[in-house]
């Protein structure tokens, strides 16, 4: 899958734990009717794919969405998504959606034809 957009903010590599583990973060915004703030994160050697960009950049970003599950102490189970990006290019196409989709027509598109005459034509090819 993937999400264009102009970069709105880009966070800088961060490293948890013991073992190195590193992350960066960005939020790109799309460019849309309805424009949408993403947040994509980079990990591990994915992160130095970040150092030649910078805010206001178009870009088009290569993701997996990720989802896990966790229970908490009380034994409920909640569950968490994230977006994770593995590849990022420059020079998105402007209005670009969250998946590349072609804009949706309008409601009208969709609403049925008027039945002109009342024989059912069996078109199938079968």
């Amino acid at each position: 899958m993937e999400v264009a957009g102009k970069i709105k903010w880009l966070d800088e590599t961060k490293t948890y734990g013991s073992n190195g583990f590193r992350k960066r973060e960005v939020v790109i915004t799309t460019e849309e009717q309805y424009p949408q703030h993403i947040l994509v994160e980079f990990v591990q050697d994915k992160c130095d794919l970040l150092n030649s960009f910078q805010l206001g950049q178009s870009v088009k970003i290569g993701i997996n969405l990720r989802g896990r599950e966790w229970v908490n102490p009380q034994g409920q189970t909640k569950y968490f998504n994230s977006v994770q990006g593995w590849r990022i290019e420059a020079g998105a196409a402007a209005n670009a959606g969250p998946s590349d989709m072609p804009p949706m027509p309008p409601a009208s598109a969709f609403e049925a034809a008027p039945d002109t005459n009342n024989e059912v034509e069996d078109d199938l090819p079968f």
